[in-house]
């Protein structure tokens, strides 16, 4: 039963590609938006978040959600971490409350696992669930170049019903900070996610 205290409920998964910077920002933006998150983090994210921010999420899943509850000033169990073999968690079972996914950023070496379904953690069995009960699931996959496996990959997953954002912000909003490039990924995915957002300027409507 989704929490009558949240507008919204939407699982956030963050892997081991480079770009931890949107998925932070996506769980900051969806937490003022009152929305309960679900947040899924890998070992690998673990360390990339640690490389290339100044957070330092804690191991364990307790830990982690006391850590990111206070960086984001979020209420009482808005966010709620789960382990990566948590398997009574909500995001493991089609029959739990509709929430969308959204794993952010994504690695080549995630998509290779979710096309193939593997779900060999609980990462890959949200990302299975998502696809198997046709619910919302939007990928954020970050990597230069791709090889012809990532886009076969890729391919096949939008075929399932899946959306795929590269991380690969546009210009034309003349961005002018990091700041501002990491508002233009995360506004595309809260449009996808139909919540109402502002970090992100609109085409053409600053004109009318």
């Amino acid at each position: 039963m989704t929490d009558p205290r949240f507008s919204n409920r939407v699982t956030v998964a963050l892997t081991g590609a480079s770009g931890a910077q949107y998925g932070l920002r996506l769980i900051q933006c969806l937490v003022a938006a009152d929305c309960q998150v679900f947040v899924l983090i890998s070992k690998a994210a673990q360390v990339v978040v640690a490389t290339e921010t100044e957070c330092r999420i804690p191991g364990g899943a307790d830990k982690a959600q006391s850590y990111l509850t206070e960086l984001f000033n979020a209420e009482d169990d808005q966010i709620q971490v789960f382990s990566r073999e948590q398997w009574f968690s909500p995001v493991a079972s089609g029959s739990s409350s509709p929430s969308a996914t959204v794993v952010c950023p994504c690695s080549t070496g995630s998509l290779s696992a979710f096309a193939c379904g593997a779900s060999d953690n609980l990462i890959e069995r949200a990302v299975d669930v998502a696809l198997k009960e046709r619910r919302k699931l939007i990928l954020v996959p970050r990597e230069a170049p791709y090889s012809e496996i990532h886009l076969e990959n890729m391919l096949k997953l939008t075929r399932m019903g899946a959306i795929v954002i590269p991380a690969s912000p546009g210009f034309y909003h003349k961005p002018q900070s990091i700041e501002d490039m990491i508002d233009f990924i995360v506004g595309r995915i809260l449009d996808q996610l139909a919540i109402e957002q502002t970090i992100m300027p609109r085409w053409g409507e600053d004109e009318v």
